[in-house]
């Protein structure tokens, strides 16, 4: 696997939330995926995160601003649009495993309800 490998497979998964296609979490994550911010595992989890949060904000766009590659993990700075308030930035990091993110950790500067 190659660092363009992982850069694609960071691009798909942007492209897939902004095209609001929940299914395509089947092949952009591995099996076993796991996130440590949701402290959940596999692509339903992440479907299910993404459903929730597209009703939320049904305009929400992701655009990538920065992705640094090195070996088989991509970091990755982005702008979260057509949401309230302020401009929101995630930084993730995935780790890519077969073309499929195996892993994610992330930080966000959205602010959550409780």
């Amino acid at each position: 696997m190659t660092e363009d490998d992982v850069r694609a497979a960071a691009r798909r998964m942007y492209a897939a939330f902004n095209r609001r296609d929940h299914a395509a979490t089947a092949e952009i994550f591995t099996a076993d995926f796991y996130s440590h911010p949701l402290g959940k595992a596999g692509p339903e989890s992440v479907a299910q995160a993404w459903r929730r949060f597209h009703e939320a904000f049904p305009e929400v766009r992701v655009v990538v601003e920065d992705m640094i590659v090195e070996g088989d993990r991509a970091s990755v700075r982005t702008s979260v649009h057509g949401v309230t308030g302020q401009l929101p930035t995630m930084l993730e990091i995935f780790r890519v495993r077969d073309g499929r993110i195996a892993e994610l950790w992330g930080l966000s500067s959205l602010r959550r309800e409780s």
